[in-house]
C-alpha cells in the first residue's frame, strides 16, 4: 500500500464492477473498473420504519445501481456485489442469521436479481470485509486471513489466497456465535453466552447496566476506565480477557496466517496491546506471533469486497 489509499484488486472478469454495502442505517454503491479506478460513489440511508422495509430496500438498491451504471456505456459488461447482514441458505436460497430481522426468511438475491435483470453475487458483510482488507487492505500477502468485525454485532470471514471460504452451510467464520459462557445473556441467535454478547458495545453496555442499574455506552465506559473508575474498569478488563479468549481459541483451532480487526469496536487501542497479551495467555502455543491488525479501509472496506465479489469466482 502506498499513502493512504488501497492498492485497489485488478478484475480479470468484466470491464466494470458494482458494489453495494447493505447496512442498517446506510446503503452504499461504489463502480470500479476491471482496472481499479472508482467512477462513482453514493452513500444513502437505509429506508427504516417504512411500511416494507423489504421492498423499500429492493427499490433503493436498484436506485443506487441505475445512478452508478449511469456514468458508463449501457452496452458495457459489469458485475454487481451486494454486501448483507446475514447470510445465503445454500440449500434453499433465503437469508439466514440477518441481524436485520426483516431480511431474514426473503429471498433476497433472487427478488434483487428479478429486481435488476442481472445476475447477483451477494454474501455476508462480514465476508466483504475479509475480502477486501485481504486483497487491498491491512492483511494483503497473508494467506490465510480471518477477519472480524466487532461493533454492535460481532461477526468474522474467511479468506484464503485471495478467495472467500464459506463452507458447506455458508456460515463460515461466524464467530460471534460461538459459547464461550454457559452463564451468560442469550443471544438473539438463541445460544447462551455467545461471543456476540461479549464483544460487542451493546454487550460492554449491557454488563454495565447490569451491575449498576444504568445506562451508560461502550465509549464512556471504555473513557471512564481509563481514568481508573472501579466498576467501568471491571467492566473493561472483562471485555478484553473475553476478546483474549474468544481470538486465543480461534488461532488454536485456525491458526490463520493475520486476523483484521473491524467495526467500530477495533479503534480502541487496548485491543492491541492487552488485548493481545490475553490472546497469547489462551492460545494453545507458548509463542503466539499470528498478527492482529487494524483495518486500514475503515468503513469502505464493506464496499469495495462487494464489488470483488464478482472476481471471486
Amino acid at each position: 500500500m502506498k499513502g493512504n489509499k488501497p492498492e485497489i484488486k485488478t478484475c480479470h472478469q468484466p470491464k466494470y464492477q458494482v458494489g453495494i454495502d447493505l447496512g442498517g442505517t446506510k446503503t452504499e454503491v461504489i463502480l470500479l473498473t476491471n482496472k481499479g479506478k472508482e467512477l462513482f460513489r453514493e452513500r444513502v440511508a437505509t429506508p427504516v420504519d417504512t411500511k416494507n422495509n423489504y421492498t423499500s430496500v429492493l427499490e433503493t438498491i436498484h436506485t443506487l445501481v441505475s445512478q452508478a451504471l449511469s456514468v458508463v456505456s449501457p452496452t458495457d459488461d459489469y458485475t454487481i456485489g451486494v454486501g448483507i447482514p446475514g447470510t445465503i441458505d445454500k440449500k434453499t436460497g433465503v437469508v439466514q442469521n440477518a441481524n436485520t430481522t426483516w431480511l431474514a426468511g426473503h429471498y433476497f438475491k433472487m427478488d434483487l436479481e428479478k429486481k435488476i435483470g442481472k445476475e447477483i453475487y451477494m454474501d455476508n458483510d462480514a465476508n466483504c470485509f475479509t475480502l477486501a482488507e485481504a486483497i487491498g487492505g491491512a492483511a494483503k500477502g497473508y494467506k490465510i486471513v480471518f477477519g472480524i468485525i466487532m461493533g454492535t454485532g460481532c461477526g468474522g470471514g474467511l479468506c484464503i489466497n485471495g478467495i472467500l471460504h464459506s463452507g458447506n452451510h455458508g456460515i463460515a467464520g461466524e464467530w460471534g456465535h460461538f459459547s464461550i459462557d454457559p452463564e451468560g445473556e442469550k443471544c438473539f441467535c438463541g445460544n447462551i453466552g455467545c461471543i456476540d454478547t461479549k464483544l460487542t458495545g451493546t454487550g460492554m453496555a449491557r454488563s454495565y447496566k447490569k451491575q449498576m442499574n444504568q445506562d451508560l455506552s461502550a465509549e464512556k465506559i471504555v473513557k471512564l476506565a481509563r481514568k481508573n473508575d472501579k466498576e467501568c474498569r471491571q467492566i473493561f478488563d472483562q471485555f478484553l480477557d473475553d476478546f483474549g479468549k474468544s481470538v486465543g481459541g480461534l488461532i488454536s483451532i485456525l491458526d490463520p496466517d493475520a486476523i483484521v480487526l473491524g467495526g467500530g469496536l477495533s479503534n480502541i487501542p487496548e485491543l492491541y496491546t492487552i488485548g493481545i497479551e490475553r490472546v497469547r495467555k489462551y492460545a494453545y502455543h507458548k509463542e503466539v506471533r499470528t498478527p492482529i491488525l487494524k483495518n486500514f479501509l475503515g468503513d469502505s472496506a464493506g464496499v469495495f469486497g462487494a464489488a470483488w465479489l464478482g472476481c471471486n469466482t
